[in-house]
């Protein structure tokens, strides 16, 4: 083409014509081949995906599932439970047995990895128990419709859910089913310590949180807590869990919570994990895990006569503060 735009064949027009063609197509081309690498990616996501959405329920529920006993009247009981995570050949939980008895406050405590958490996901049956049984009120666990577990077990795990919604909304999760009723969800504020700070906030209860859209607010840690806490309270179920509670509230913010606990848990049976003693002394029962099994049970007082593992950690926590 330059050839035949220097003898006059093609005029300058034509020869910047064709230029700007090729380089198009050039550009259209480069943009194919980007797109054909772009589609091979998402198909690893939705492969990915696939795989997920056919998992199988391992659930070993009978077909006629039984009704989550109410009241609890027992208690809940854990026989020898032995549990690792799929995949994994170090057992995460190892021949755990206690007694949970109805209306009291139980406090889970050990250090880290001791396998607090992965009980608690026991008793919500997120997972099954390889070895052992769970029982409520001689009910076994695993014969429990899940819809009567979701509903009647509140938890608030350390990894709660951070929702860009309203406040409302924030706490209306915790029981979608009576989302309407107002002097709940400002009763669940209130006993989580919050209800000032969205007194403050300009339209109440209907502020939207986070930080993706236009006129909303954040809230510091501490206040998202505060929030998930107000949430695992309006469902008002019967057993409620508490995996660190508290971990990221100041100590006055804790105490205002911790004040009203008795009233809060009043007639329910309560679990709490916490590596804070403060927490852990309100508790009626102690558990201590290590090394993913219970070592010591009892009261503080009589944890604290033990002189074990109980006593030397309460001790650590307590020389933070003299």
């Amino acid at each position: 083409m330059a050839y035949k735009s220097v003898y006059g064949t093609l005029t300058t027009g034509d020869l910047v014509m064709y230029f700007m063609a090729m380089q198009r197509g050039t550009s259209y081309f480069k943009e194919l081949l980007n797109s054909f690498s772009s589609l091979y990616e998402d198909n690893l996501y939705i492969s990915n995906l696939n795989t997920f959405l056919g998992l199988k329920n391992k659930r070993t529920v009978t077909a006629a599932a039984e009704p989550f006993p109410e009241p609890i009247t027992s208690g809940i009981i854990l026989n020898n439970v032995s549990f690792r995570y799929p995949g994994s050949t170090r057992e995460a939980l190892r021949n755990i047995t206690m007694h949970i008895e109805p209306d009291t406050t139980i406090a889970l405590v050990g250090d880290n990895g001791a396998g607090k958490t992965t009980l608690v996901k026991l008793l919500c049956h997120l997972y099954e128990a390889d070895t052992g049984e769970i029982l409520i009120d001689d009910t076994n666990i695993n014969n429990i419709a899940d819809t009567a577990i979701k509903s009647h077990i509140s938890v608030l795990f350390q990894d709660y859910v951070l929702y860009h919604l309203t406040v409302r909304e924030n706490i209306g999760f915790g029981n979608i089913d009576a989302m309407h009723r107002d002097e709940r969800i400002q009763q669940a504020a209130i006993k989580a310590g919050i209800d000032d700070l969205v007194a403050s906030l300009k339209k109440g209860y209907e502020t939207i949180l986070g930080k993706l859209f236009d006129n909303s607010e954040e809230l510091s840690i501490g206040e998202w807590q505060k929030l998930a806490m107000a949430r695992a309270f309006f469902k008002n179920a019967p057993v409620i869990i508490l995996d660190e509670p508290t971990s990221a509230l100041d100590p006055q913010a804790e105490h205002e919570v911790f004040k009203q606990f008795g009233e809060i848990t009043k007639g329910k049976t309560s679990i709490i994990v916490s590596h804070r003693f403060s927490t852990v002394k309100m508790a009626d029962y102690i558990y201590v895990l290590e090394k993913e099994t219970i070592t010591e049970h009892g009261t503080h007082d009589s944890l604290m006569q033990l002189n074990g593992k109980y006593a030397r950690m309460f001790k650590l926590h307590a020389s933070n503060y003299i």
